[in-house]
């Protein structure tokens, strides 16, 4: 990832910002300037909760390059409380631990460092959530 690119794009993995369609109201993960759904466009900004539940994961057990130190990990589809789904690293769990309707709360984490142009890399991740595993 470009340098530029990453800043142009923290909002939205630093935040979990996305987009709210005006006409029909669905939550868009990541951005669109068209929303998928009715096709109007789609320029407010959202910011999510970051809460939802694991809908579906895999195994990782050879990651690709620049994501060796992690492996093996989990890589899930998480269903966000306000509806969208989205792809991301389980964090601070063990992969036996993990199942299906888990519910789970975003954090940012160190994603991969060494780039080309040296920079550290910081994104989103799910890790189990606390308030409810409590509850």
């Amino acid at each position: 990832m470009s340098i530029p690119m990453y800043w142009r794009t923290s909002h939205q993995r630093l935040a979990l910002t996305g987009e709210v369609c005006p006409t029909c109201e669905a939550k868009l993960f990541p951005p669109r300037d068209i929303c998928p759904h009715c096709n109007s466009p789609a320029k407010t900004r959202f910011d999510f909760c970051g809460r939802g539940t694991v809908y579906s994961y895999s195994l990782v057990n050879v990651a690709p390059r620049g994501f060796e130190r992690c492996a093996p990990y989990v890589v899930a589809l998480v269903a966000l409380e306000e509806g969208p789904l989205l792809t991301a690293q389980l964090t601070e769990t063990d992969p036996q631990d993990v199942f299906i309707g888990m519910p789970v709360e975003m954090v940012t984490r160190r994603m991969r460092e060494g780039s080309e142009q040296g920079l550290i890399e910081y994104g989103y991740k799910f890790r189990p959530c606390m308030e409810r595993a409590e509850a």
